[in-house]
């Protein structure tokens, strides 16, 4: 952890929405003029997309059908905690991007599921915020969540964050749906090892609970709608949370435990500008030769 030089991370499962939640992020940043350093969590897969498919299809031949983007071994955790470590340190650290499809690829005259070349963060940023699956891991040789100053968990229940994996990965990239159930299945003892255990590590979570019919996700046909859930928002130290205004501010809003306060799905992004803004301005003034 740094005052010098903030890392902020949000960390959720494929499916989970953490992309919505960076763009809140993102409008914190642009409205309170703070210069992010943005670094998205699948550059740090060990793989890219050819190397992947080989590394399953050699761990399937040796019996291991749970091999995923979820454990440690198909990821550069240790990079990815050198990264939080030095940025703290010296407001710099190495990077690459990684391609998802030929829009992003065109630039860099590479094929899309590739990475770029390793490079130096551009020095002179405010904060590092990373978006990805292990913004707070931990193993026995890595500790990625010590180096970050907040840490946010995006956590759908579990059935609809398979109702959005499945509807997002079949429509948006073409799956079939027996392809996402055979990676949601895979993925199983690496989501239940290495990804439910860093939601007791971050600082806040944000939980989407349909008040709609999940029971089947493998046959929803629409995700439920901001308007048909609600959030439920866990802070791991209430202490310094103003609940009083977050409930005038939020209404039918109401707090279900001394650290939880439950809102209206369609207020999670207001809740969100409500509970950051602050957060995010207190870690900008702690930093010496601060903005007052």
């Amino acid at each position: 952890m740094s005052l010098k030089h903030p890392v902020v991370a949000i960390t959720g499962s494929s499916g989970a929405g953490t992309t919505s939640v960076t763009r809140t992020f993102q409008e914190i940043f642009r409205r309170e003029g703070i210069d992010a350093a943005v670094v998205e969590g699948d550059s740090f897969h060990r793989f890219d997309r050819g190397e992947m498919a080989t590394a399953m299809a050699e761990a399937e031949q040796n019996a291991n059908r749970h091999f995923s983007h979820f454990g440690p071994e198909a990821n550069l955790l240790a990079e990815l905690e050198a990264l939080f470590r030095d940025y703290g340190d010296t407001g710099v650290g190495s990077v690459r991007r990684y391609l998802h499809d030929e829009a992003e690829a065109k630039p860099y005259g590479q094929p899309p599921g590739t990475f770029t070349p390793w490079q130096e963060l551009a020095p002179g940023s405010d904060l590092l915020f990373y978006e990805g699956l292990h913004g707070a891991a931990v193993t026995e040789s890595v500790n990625v969540a010590r180096h970050a100053d907040l840490l946010v968990g995006v956590v759908p229940i579990i059935n609809l964050e398979w109702i959005q994996k499945v509807i997002r990965d079949k429509t948006e990239r073409g799956y079939s749906g027996e392809a996402v159930l055979d990676t949601i299945l895979r993925r199983m003892p690496d989501y239940v090892n290495y990804i439910c255990p860093q939601f007791s590590r971050t600082y806040v979570n944000f939980q989407r609970v349909p008040t709609v019919d999940t029971s089947n996700p493998f046959t929803a046909r629409a995700i439920p709608t901001a308007d048909e859930s609600f959030v439920v928002i866990r802070f791991a130290d209430p202490k310094v949370i103003d609940f009083p205004y977050l409930l005038s501010m939020l209404h039918d809003s109401f707090m279900s435990r001394p650290n939880c306060i439950v809102v209206p799905g369609g207020k999670m992004d207001l809740a969100m500008q409500l509970i950051f803004t602050p957060l995010i301005l207190r870690l900008m003034d702690k930093r010496p030769n601060s903005r007052v």
